[in-house]
């Protein structure tokens, strides 16, 4: 049961961030509703307002089908430009950014909100149309109060239309799309630092341990940590996961290392806990907002973009992403409630995780004085803030020295090494 639960969570978590996922959920509500409007016609819920408010429903067959045609037409050509809009917004996004923004692009739900609110309308107002008898000539038999309605949902389409170009173009902006992915980083940080204990459980050493096999292909996107626990305490085992969180894995390799060797299904129960998907979510690994800011701020510096200042802006958000990281332990050990260590999770450690940042600047960046400068001042500020383990400090110092070479091969102005020297001068 909990392995269909796994399955079932992973793929809505696999639909939300499809364009289309939230505009079908509205087409279906404004059909649903279309039908429940034509059963409340039947029963005279036009006529019951007709005599109470007449100014409020239409009394004329031609009119409201006339009506109902022109706010269709004009809410189906909305759309269409909308949707125009949407693709205009991820090419370029793509072409002045990185692609790997796009899937946060296409899942942002307020976009998706108002094309379905475009759909719901579009259905909405055809199946109030099909209603319409324009045999029937007694008024009070006509659908006016959902003409009405249809009316009130095509004002609400038109200024969500305006809200919807506010947005897409703010949505393109450099320091949006930087913001967007610091925020979901720096969030994910904060629950995992939360859910770190003040001591480090000590975990066994693993190296005779049976090691289990992928049965899957796909980008390691989570983990189910509670049912995991459960399996832990109920065979009494410990499980050591291999394979870093955001990985792309391929089927048969190394996963996964238990203390004792277990039958087939209970290895199947134990995989069936590990989400697999196509796509990567900053929201489940905060390691890939390093790598999303690190090429933007990188496509920013090539020839044919040369935007300085972008890539100036990355380092900002790098600095105070990384200062939250100082704050994590590198070892992700889950203890059952009588603090019995029970799964070790691999991560990316501190270390590697700042050279994969450092060494795409240092390659790509080396040669701008302002740049380099730039990433001085946040190591600077990075060994002045409070860290988890010395060795942090230690890694620090030695990409600075990395940074220091770098630049005085590739910088040959003497002011501009006297002034890097100064820079590296500062952070002893």
């Amino acid at each position: 049961m909990k392995s269909i639960y796994n399955k079932f969570l992973s793929f809505i978590i696999t639909i939300k961030g499809k364009i289309a996922f939230y505009p079908t959920l509205f087409g279906v509500g404004g059909f649903a509703f279309a039908m429940l409007m034509l059963y409340l016609e039947k029963i005279g819920v036009s006529a019951y307002v007709s005599a109470r408010v007449p100014q409020l429903v239409i009394d004329n067959a031609d009119t409201a089908k006339t009506l109902l045609n022109i706010l269709t037409a004009g809410i189906i050509s909305i759309m269409v430009f909308s949707f125009s809009m949407v693709m205009v917004l991820l090419n370029q996004a793509s072409s002045n950014y990185s692609p790997r923004v796009l899937p946060d692009l296409i899942s942002n739900k307020n976009h998706q909100y108002v094309l379905g609110a475009y759909l719901a309308t579009i259905l909405y107002n055809v199946f109030t149309l099909v209603g319409i008898d324009p045999k029937d000539t007694e008024k009070y038999q006509l659908p006016g109060f959902s003409v009405l309605i249809g009316i009130i949902f095509t004002v609400i389409c038109l200024g969500s239309f305006l809200y919807f170009i506010h947005s897409i173009s703010q949505s393109i902006q450099a320091n949006n799309i930087l913001e967007s992915i610091y925020r979901k980083a720096n969030q994910r940080l904060d629950v995992l630092i939360n859910e770190e204990t003040d001591k480090t459980p000590s975990f066994p050493d693993t190296s005779d341990w049976k090691t289990y096999h992928s049965s899957k292909t796909g980008y390691f996107q989570n983990i189910a940590i509670n049912n995991l626990v459960n399996i832990c305490q109920e065979n009494e085992i410990q499980i050591k996961i291999l394979v870093v969180q955001g990985e792309f894995i391929l089927k048969d390799i190394p996963i996964i290392k238990v203390s004792q060797q277990v039958d087939d299904e209970l290895v199947k129960k134990i995989l069936s806990n590990f989400n697999f998907a196509r796509g990567e979510f900053v929201e489940d690994n905060y390691v890939l907002a390093f790598k999303q800011i690190t090429e933007i701020g990188i496509k920013a510096m090539s020839p044919g973009i040369n935007d300085p200042g972008t890539a100036i802006s990355t380092i900002d958000y790098l600095t105070e992403l990384l200062a939250k990281r100082l704050q994590k332990n590198d070892q992700t050990i889950v203890t059952s409630e009588d603090d019995e260590a029970l799964i070790f999770v691999t991560t990316v450690n501190f270390k590697e995780l700042i050279y994969q940042v450092m060494v795409s600047y240092r390659t790509y960046c080396k040669h701008d004085m302002t740049c380099v400068q730039k990433l001085f001042i946040m190591l600077k500020y990075l060994l002045l803030q409070e860290k988890y383990v010395e060795d942090y400090h230690k890694t620090l110092k030695t990409e600075a020295e990395l940074l220091y070479h770098d630049a005085q091969k590739a910088i040959e102005n003497e002011k501009d090494l006297e002034r890097i020297h100064q820079l590296y001068e500062s952070l002893s």
